[in-house]
């Protein structure tokens, strides 16, 4: 099978790879669990040396990163180049503190010492998206390396040139053979990796369906999974809120990767006093960014990744206009190469349309305006995802009332939804189960192991 990278801003076919053979897969699988019996002794300060040394690789290649991103899924330039950054500050995060995340935690008993260890599992598979081809892999690699574990990685199919520099970075780095790869593969090898005894723990990041049906394969062999998955985070904007501000910021959290991320907003939630205001200023943000090639700095939305992923927007917006949903701006395919698509607001939306049922990935925003708050909370907790949620108000007790009744893993008050490598990032519901970064990233594929002398 040939893997084929395609250009989204041109519709070229830029590169093709050749998927990896039986036995090469099964030689990689090898050389991961060889290498885990020697990493896993590895004490911290060598393992934080090779972390720090990866952070340097990247800092050094940002650009060449956010150029292969660009070439590869259209994220515009300066947000690639962000991206490596990040990558490289969550390196160098999990190198100073992993060693204090996964110290032995004396516990109180009547035992003459009783203690909590943390020990790494083996060779851990991740099979990870397109969006953040850089991010996604590092906030599950440089946490589960630092704990002494080893990785294997499953890229997504469109991203293979990615995966291969993310690879080269960790060699460069001066990590021993094995402790990263990346196999050339695609989708239909991920289960027979699943099911292989030698790899000891999953973790995906993707859509509701392929993370039940990796849950299901894994649950059956009892593997480790954590799930973080689709998202359609509710933006809600209470009738006190800064509304300059609110609209401003709701451009940025849709348009974020050019509306291709699991966190962005994707349902605006406005109390009625305040919604035309609301909508005045949001609609003018959105017609306001420059949508073109990923490779100009000034770039603020590239392309849709895929033609089909482009087809599969247009459908959403079409069969919710069809329902009675009103384009206040945008809604069309840009005309041309490439994969664009023009930034969109969508209001009067309701339950029974795809922009409010389902995950909408691209530069499309559903407005829905409610009564009141109590109706804010319903409705944005009227949705199989939990991700994240934003909140605008200026009452701050308001604030962490709501944060406990909204139905999601990550709530930001008057600000957009983000990850940050010193907080835990997850979903609850249909967005999946698990943690990744922060304390509680660096424990989940680990072994927490009791310690009882008497």
């Amino acid at each position: 099978m040939i893997l084929r990278s395609v250009n989204p801003a041109t519709g070229e076919e830029i590169e093709r790879f050749k998927e990896f053979t039986r036995t090469q897969v099964d030689s990689a699988v090898d050389r991961a669990e060889r290498a885990f019996a020697k990493w896993r002794e590895a004490d911290f300060p060598e393992r934080s040396e090779r972390m720090h040394a990866v952070a340097g690789v990247l800092r050094a290649r940002k650009r060449r990163c956010g150029e292969t991103m660009a070439r590869e899924m259209g994220k515009p330039i300066r947000e690639g180049i962000a991206e490596a950054e990040k990558c490289a500050w969550t390196a160098d995060y999990f190198a100073d503190n992993a060693a204090e995340f996964l110290a032995d935690e004396p516990v109180a008993t009547d035992a003459a010492r009783s203690f909590v260890r943390y020990e790494p599992l083996g060779p851990i598979l991740a099979v990870m998206p397109w969006n953040f081809p850089f991010w996604q892999v590092f906030r599950f690699a440089a946490p589960t390396l630092m704990a002494g574990n080893v990785a294997v990685l499953k890229h997504a199919s469109n991203v293979m040139r990615c995966s291969l520099e993310i690879e080269d970075a960790f060699a460069k780095a001066g990590f021993p053979k094995g402790v990263f790869q990346s196999l050339l593969l695609g989708s239909g090898a991920v289960p027979a990796l699943i099911r292989d005894p030698r790899i000891r723990a999953v973790t995906l990041t993707g859509s509701d369906a392929a993370g039940a049906a990796v849950g299901e394969i894994a649950g059956a062999f009892v593997k480790k999974t954590v799930l973080e998955l689709g998202g359609s985070d509710p933006f809600i904007v209470l009738k006190d809120a800064d509304i300059e501000k609110a609209a401003t910021t709701a451009a940025a959290a849709r348009t974020v990767n050019s509306g291709q991320s699991c966190i962005a907003a994707k349902r605006f939630i406005v109390e009625r006093a305040v919604y035309e205001e609301f909508m005045a200023g949001f609609t003018a943000a959105m017609s306001a960014l420059k949508v073109g090639d990923p490779m100009d700095e000034s770039t603020q939305v590239g392309p849709v990744a895929r033609e089909d992923l482009r087809q599969d927007l247009h459908n959403q917006v079409r069969r919710s206009v069809s329902k009675g949903a009103r384009v206040r701006t945008g809604g069309r395919k840009v005309p041309g190469p490439g994969f664009f698509y023009e930034p969109t607001v969508l209001e009067n939306v309701r339950k029974g349309m795809p922009a409010y049922d389902e995950e909408v990935f691209g530069p499309v925003a559903a407005v829905i305006a409610v009564r009141d708050e109590p109706q804010a909370v319903r409705v944005a907790n009227d949705s199989k995802y939990g991700l994240g949620a934003s909140l605008w108000t200026n009452d701050r007790d308001r604030a962490l009332r709501l944060s406990r009744q909204i139905e999601t893993g990550m709530v930001f008050v008057n600000r957009r939804v983000q990850s940050d490598p010193r907080l835990p990032f997850g979903g609850a519901k249909a967005s999946g189960y698990g943690r990744e970064l922060g304390r509680h990233g660096i424990r989940e594929f680990v072994n927490t192991k009791t310690v009882v002398l008497a």
